[in-house]
């Protein structure tokens, strides 16, 4: 036998030998595509579980947002066309915290009377 008789059988050989780790690694990782699959469906169900609340959130959603859209048009409309409303309205108001104020000075000053009558 010669040295191109050798070489083969090492050439041979070699390819044997990575075939065997070729084959090997083939088998692993059908083992791993194996136990990930059961993973998957459970990670799809999750995430189906978790989409159904989070489109009836979507839907909520939009309706406060259309319902804010038409409060903001409607109040801006009125605000529009009704200047004179908005006058009384602020003069009212006014009226109202003036009062507030002055029927808690009379109080304090009733529950300071009292207790110096109560010395």
């Amino acid at each position: 036998m010669g040295p191109g008789g050798i070489a083969t059988i090492i050439a041979a050989a070699s390819l044997f030998v990575i075939a065997i780790a070729v084959a090997y690694a083939v088998v692993r990782v059908g083992r791993l595509v194996d136990k990930a699959a059961p993973l998957l469906e459970e990670v799809t169900l999750t995430v189906e579980l978790i989409n159904g609340p989070l489109q009836s959130i979507n839907k909520v959603t939009k309706t406060v947002e259309g319902l804010t859209t038409k409060i903001s048009d409607s109040t801006e409309g009125f605000l529009e066309k009704n200047k004179v409303a908005m006058s009384a309205a602020s003069a009212l108001l006014a009226v109202s915290k003036m009062k507030k104020s002055s029927d808690t000075k009379t109080k304090k000053k009733k529950s300071a009377k009292s207790e110096k009558e109560s010395e």
